[in-house]
């Protein structure tokens, strides 16, 4: 059996629990290595080239369809969670400005960095069919902390997304020593760098980490939200349905961290923050003129 590059496999001493694309192939110390990411999960992991196989079409398709199904449920909570918001929105500005005045809504502005451009399309494609308005950039996970500077200046977000892919190795020592993780220090040194233009954390709200990150190290960096308390797996979307409920809060309103972290496909063990404002803003009047 011959595995090439962009292969779906798993790993057989993890009895393939899950699915991951081949993105490297290469020989380190006599012995053939491969380079993966988790096709659902935020994780990148290596392992030796014989302990790999190729998912077969049907269970691959199960696997999918079981994933799916997940995010299915919860786009549903989602879905419902922000029409609630927008209900109790609608009601607070007609009572604020009455039924006479026209008002529009301006939900916050995300800027989506991302470690993966197959997961960046993903993430993209579900904050369109929510509604929130985002800029999407493809940058590996150490170059980050070089781009974010500039990146921040030029698109002002209200919300930032760092992620992309990381993971904890027990070899590289223990799991409060920073060293012993792919990107965490990356996505550290971002958020810090981020935090240099934008200090105050109702005025940037920072979404940072991917799979087993260093949840701790990023939280104390300056991240409102970050991954993974219990240096668990999230889900590929998990940062969309954090950053799109603060996008849709009004920014009058503090966030209860659960309230954010209940519909998300990983739950508290996979992601965690502090208290934060929400950032969406009513205005008037509204010009239906301009629209036609």
């Amino acid at each position: 059996m011959t595995i090439n590059m962009m292969d779906i496999v798993g790993r057989v001493s993890y009895n393939c629990d899950i699915m991951f694309r081949v993105i490297d192939i290469k020989e380190e110390g006599g012995q053939k290595l491969a380079i993966l990411y988790g096709e659902d999960v935020r994780l990148i992991a290596d392992a030796p080239y014989e302990d790999l196989i190729m998912i077969s079409a049907p269970d691959r398709m199960r696997k999918e369809q079981e994933y799916r199904s997940l995010e299915e449920q919860s786009y549903h909570l989602f879905r419902q969670d922000v029409d609630l918001i927008k209900q109790k929105q609608e009601y607070a500005a007609t009572d604020s400005y009455s039924k006479s005045y026209n008002y529009f809504q301006l939900p916050g502005k995300v800027l989506h960095l991302d470690g993966d451009p197959a997961y960046l399309k993903k993430c993209l494609s579900l904050y369109e069919k929510i509604g929130v308005p985002v800029t999407g950039i493809h940058s590996t996970e150490k170059e980050m902390p070089l781009k974010i500077g500039e990146l921040v200046e030029y698109y002002r977000p209200d919300i930032l997304v760092i992620t992309g892919h990381d993971a904890y190795s027990k070899a590289k020592g223990s799991k409060t020593d920073i060293n012993a993780y792919r990107h965490s220090k990356h996505f550290v040194q971002t958020v810090r760098e981020a935090r240099k233009k934008v200090p105050h954390l109702d005025q940037l709200v920072i979404f940072a980490g991917a799979c087993q990150s260093h949840f701790e190290s990023l939280i104390h960096a300056g991240a409102n939200f970050a991954s993974s308390p219990s240096r668990v797996n999230i889900h590929a979307l998990d940062p969309v349905y954090i950053v799109a409920k603060i996008s849709y809060t009004p920014f009058m309103e503090r966030i209860n961290v659960w309230d954010v972290l209940r519909n998300t496909l990983t739950g508290e063990r996979g992601i965690g923050g502090i208290e934060t404002r929400g950032v969406l803003r009513t205005g008037m009047p509204f010009n239906i003129d301009e629209q036609k």
